[in-house]
């Protein structure tokens, strides 16, 4: 039986910033077992069930490294026992209430969160035997997914000063991905989707007076290509601000576990059919490939992305789905639905299961039928196959959109009957289809307005002058001492450098700038910064055969206890 003709290549992303340790609600390790609990979890159990009717799900997984070292630590796996045991309380505490009042339909609602989180917890202790890693991982071992790993931290790539910390961040997150997963991860999350090419760079005016220097620096695709990666996936936009696509061929030749060896330029000078450029194909990245193993790109398809994660326009956004922000109290858990979108909270109706479910079942309907159309309408010249790259946070599905892994089950369901479309992961596809031509993309991310504006405006310039300072620290630190054969030296710098890549995490810019969070991201940079120079100071004075104090030996036993992502972090990164 032939190949169906077009491929739905569904990506999704989980990042959370590193949080163990960092206090626990309304921001800190709270937002970690709610992304376990009510996304994680259910989306396991939603590709465990796929696996065990015989549908291999064929959806790439993006687990950014912070993400899986959380997820690992011991101190999570009890930490997240207690938080499912305080959910369960608290819906016991709502049915106790709405009984008392006599409201039967708010009372069977209750029993439906007691019974639910009760059940995460059976599945969390006894299917999963207390592992969320290592599910994914098996899942990946059956073929059923891909695990895409991506930067260390999720440093935001093209305001970073030093291309060492992007090494930095990029080796760490393939060695988290290899200690964890068994495998060498062919695709790369890139932060925010935040590309930068080849080209001379001067650090941003609002964060550096402009002094007329600037200096050389390497495309992120060459970055990703020299070690060892194949692709990533890049917003829309990025593309259209592109030049014409350039004709390629590929050598198979000598791939080193990568999808293709070396590329080059074809040599004739046809015109070019307009349909290249396009979201339905995969392409190479950059204009001087031929200088290092290539990689390739995945676009975002904005019509069907929009269609999923738009609250407004989307399907989260129906009135019969579970409204997010209203909450009760105690316990926080949700009894309404959406309604409309001209009312205010207070003005809510109930929720209703079974007509949400009648919902998902329309849109997922919807789903399938507009990626059969959109696919059918696309060229397949030579008999290329055309591929529709829907990407989104992992965290829609199911936290923000709780009947997200009910549709996301259906589609699939649907589309593994359907001759005319199949899931593939991004390597699959890449493999399957590999590019033809070459695409030189501009700067940027997919922030609002394509730029750098959400990590880098008045209100988060003086945390790039802090993360800038701790960069070039750190080089000249790692250059000072690498090499060197004292354990304890060792052990101060790898703590710096840890403290510096959490320095680097984007998200506190983001929760800056979208005033999700600005205390505590803001005391969050801060501590780093401090941690940061704190250790370096222990490390240069030890090396100096200084006398430590109790209080200093204490301090670094408390910090390197609390933040210890990590451990195979090699300080000598960040001095090449």
């Amino acid at each position: 039986m032939s190949s169906p003709p077009g491929a739905l290549c569904l990506v999704l992303h989980s990042h959370l910033p590193y949080v163990l340790g960092h206090s626990t609600w309304p921001h800190g390790a709270s937002m970690l077992y709610e992304a376990a609990a009510e996304c994680y979890v259910p989306l396991l159990r939603t590709f465990r069930r796929l696996v065990y009717d015989g549908i291999l799900p064929g959806v790439t997984i993006g687990l950014t490294p912070i993400v899986v070292e959380q997820l690992a630590d011991e101190r999570f796996e009890e930490w997240f026992t207690h938080y499912l045991d305080d959910r369960i309380e608290t819906a016991e505490a709502n049915h106790g209430e709405f009984s008392y009042r006599g409201d039967l339909h708010l009372t069977w609602l209750a029993e439906q969160w007691i019974l639910r989180y009760r059940e995460l917890k059976r599945v969390y202790h006894e299917e999963l035997d207390r592992d969320i890693v290592g599910a994914f991982r098996e899942l990946q071992e059956q073929g059923a997914i891909e695990i895409m790993c991506s930067a260390a931290t999720h440093g935001y790539f093209p305001l970073l000063h030093e291309d060492a910390s992007i090494e930095a961040q990029i080796r760490e997150g393939i060695s988290t991905h290899l200690r964890h997963f068994g495998r060498y991860a062919r695709g790369f999350w890139l932060p925010e989707c935040a590309y930068r090419p080849r080209s001379n760079w001067a650090p941003p005016a609002e964060i550096e007076p402009p002094n007329g220097r600037s200096w050389f620096r390497k495309g992120v695709e060459q970055l990703l290509g020299e070690n060892g990666l194949d692709y990533f996936i890049v917003d829309n936009h990025l593309l259209q601000g592109s030049g014409d696509p350039l004709p390629v061929d590929i050598s198979y030749d000598d791939t080193m576990g990568k999808l293709w060896g070396r590329i080059h330029r074809r040599s004739d000078e046809s015109p070019r059919p307009s349909w290249e450029k396009t979201t339905h194909w995969g392409y190479f990245v950059g204009t001087d490939f031929e200088d290092y193993p290539p990689v390739a790109c995945l676009v975002r398809n904005p019509g069907v992305s929009h269609q999923v994660w738009s609250a407004d326009h989307g399907y989260p956004g129906n009135g019969w789905y579970l409204e997010f922000h209203r909450k009760h109290q105690p316990g926080d858990h949700r009894y309404w639905r959406i309604t409309d979108d001209r009312n205010d909270l207070a003005t809510k109706n109930h929720y209703s299961p079974e007509m949400a479910q009648k919902r998902v079942q329309e849109h997922a309907g919807h789903f399938v039928s507009m990626i059969h159309d959109i696919l059918e309408a696309q060229p397949r010249p030579h008999g290329r196959r055309p591929m529709i790259c829907a990407p989104f946070d992992a965290e829609l599905f199911g936290h923000w959109w709780h009947e997200g892994p009910s549709w996301l089950e259906q589609v699939i369901r649907w589309i593994h009957e359907d001759y005319r479309v199949e899931t593939m992961t991004g390597g699959q596809y890449l493999a399957d289809t590999p590019p033809a031509t070459a695409v030189a993309l501009p700067e940027g991310s997919w922030g609002a307005g394509g730029g750098h504006h959400i990590w880098l405006n008045s209100e988060t310039a003086w945390s790039w002058r802090r993360i800038y300072q701790a960069e070039e620290r750190m080089k000249h630190l790692a250059k000072r001492f690498e090499g060197t054969e004292n354990e304890q030296l060792e052990t101060f710098l790898k703590q710096a450098a840890r403290e510096l890549l959490l320095l680097q995490a984007s998200d506190w810019q983001f929760l800056i700038s979208t005033g999700s969070a600005v205390d505590y991201a803001s005391h969050r940079l801060v501590a780093h910064h401090t941690d940061f120079n704190r250790v370096a100071d222990l490390a240069e004075r030890w090396s100096r055969g200084e006398h430590l104090s109790d209080g200093d030996w204490a301090y670094f036993g408390e910090l390197s206890g609390r933040d210890r992502p990590f451990p195979d972090v090699k300080p000598e990164w960040f001095a090449q």
